[in-house]
């Protein structure tokens, strides 16, 4: 039972009060949240929010340590205390109420947000916030800005610190966006409030607040790494030594893998890591286990993750079955190679959740014999796949055919109470 299934069986007293603050400090608040500082026994907060605060604090105060959620246990065991949190804007796009969240129940919380980075940023620029990207660097990397990267399109980007302006437009530049707009706002609201624009190309600011957003309006070169929205990316855009799922295959292989937000993927076997990595690009929810036996190939597949705008991908080198053991369980496997090894496809099937999908290609007449063993024992369906491309063949054209693929896709049955499916 969870810390907040446990509070809720008691009776709720709201003592745990997030109070969103911004840079205008005690200015800013309305009554109700200067009352709920004033009267808390204990405060906790960065060392910037207690100090905009700090005239409105008559209890203790403690500063957030690093990492953060060691502070977690500590307002944990002083539940049924007067405590009040600070946070900078809204604590719960991106901030402490999101942690806090897991751990004490909605009753027992009494939270008042002040605008978000992002609201700000929208109101000093004129843009839609609901058709803009929002997007942090915080604790995550700036390959992460990639699938966004989309012309035309508007971003806000929550910076880590006064360098990540810099790195973006770095990044910009050398994955052909060099002519998109930035715009570096600078402490929103606050005395030290700046905005200042420039282009990716051009940008050369040395003295920019460690607390910022960075604006971008999305410009691509003619010749800029876009990535598609659709499956089934340019093989080109994976680095790989011939051990790829191809982009028409690879394209049908999703469709079958059918993802929705938030489920996890085992890419067993996974060479470049092509499939886990549109996986995960079909969803920023979405995760993803590759699975590689061979090191140069699982380091591939982390390159290519990060290159792609995916480093979230986190990549297992071993041998199928043995690894599985300890790994989150899948809600759909994706068996690209390997899949002739003697209990590959039994123990992914045993460790998919019931309701999930098993996809497993075959181009060997070994493997295929497994499917067609798997097909008995599990259902689902066998389909051949095959793809022919246009050729020289001398000085005249033809088709040539690629290697035919067998395909073995089956969802596993949802199991019905008392545990039989």
């Amino acid at each position: 039972m969870t810390a907040a299934t446990q509070a809720r069986s008691a009776p709720a007293r709201r003592w745990l009060a997030i109070v969103g603050i911004g840079e205008d400090g005690v200015e800013g608040l309305t009554p109700a949240a200067r009352a709920l500082i004033e009267s808390a026994a204990i405060v906790y907060g960065g060392e910037r929010h207690l100090a905009l605060a700090a005239r409105l604090i008559k209890g203790e105060t403690k500063p957030w340590p690093r990492p953060l959620k060691g502070a977690i246990p500590d307002i944990l065991g002083r539940r049924g205390t007067a405590i009040a949190v600070l946070a900078s804007g809204d604590p719960y796009l991106y901030g402490i109420g999101s942690r806090l969240a897991p751990h004490v129940a909605a009753e027992e919380i009494i939270a008042i947000p002040a605008p978000s980075a992002y609201s700000l940023a929208c109101s000093r620029l004129g843009w839609s916030l609901a058709d803009t990207a929002t997007i942090t660097c915080c604790g995550r990397p700036i390959e992460t800005l990639a699938p966004h990267l989309q012309p035309g399109r508007r971003l806000l980007v929550l910076s880590a610190d006064e360098t990540t302006p810099a790195k973006i437009s770095a990044y910009l530049l050398e994955r052909g966006f060099g002519g998109s707009t930035l715009h570096v706002l600078e402490a929103l609201g606050g005395d030290r409030d700046r905005v200042r624009t420039t282009t990716a190309q051009d940008f050369g600011f040395d003295d920019v607040d460690r607390l910022n957003l960075v604006a971008i309006e999305v410009v691509a070169a003619p010749d800029a790494r876009v990535i598609p929205l659709a499956n089934g990316l340019p093989d080109d855009a994976f680095e790989n030594d011939g051990q790829l799922t191809k982009r028409e295959i690879r394209a049908v292989t999703l469709s079958a893998l059918a993802p929705r937000a938030g489920e996890r993927l085992w890419d067993i076997g996974c060479g470049s890591g092509s499939i886990s990595i549109e996986w995960l690009l079909c969803h920023p929810a979405n995760t993803a286990t590759a699975i590689e036996r061979d090191p140069e190939r699982a380091a591939r597949a982390a390159r290519n993750a990060a290159s792609l705008g995916v480093p979230r991908l986190e990549v297992t080198q071993g041998s199928a079955p043995d690894v599985f053991a300890g790994l989150p369980a899948p809600d759909a496997v994706f068996v690209g190679g390997g899949g002739q090894g003697d209990g590959v496809i039994e123990g992914a099937w045993e460790a998919l959740r019931p309701g999930g999908r098993m996809v497993v290609n075959s181009v060997t007449l070994e493997t295929e014999a497994k499917l067609i063993e798997a097909h008995g024992k599990y259902g689902g369906t066998l389909t051949r796949l095959s793809v022919e491309r246009l050729e020289r063949i001398g000085t005249r054209n033809g088709f040539r055919p690629a290697m035919t693929v067998t395909q073995w896709t089956a969802i596993k049955p949802e199991e019905m109470p008392g545990g039989t499916p």
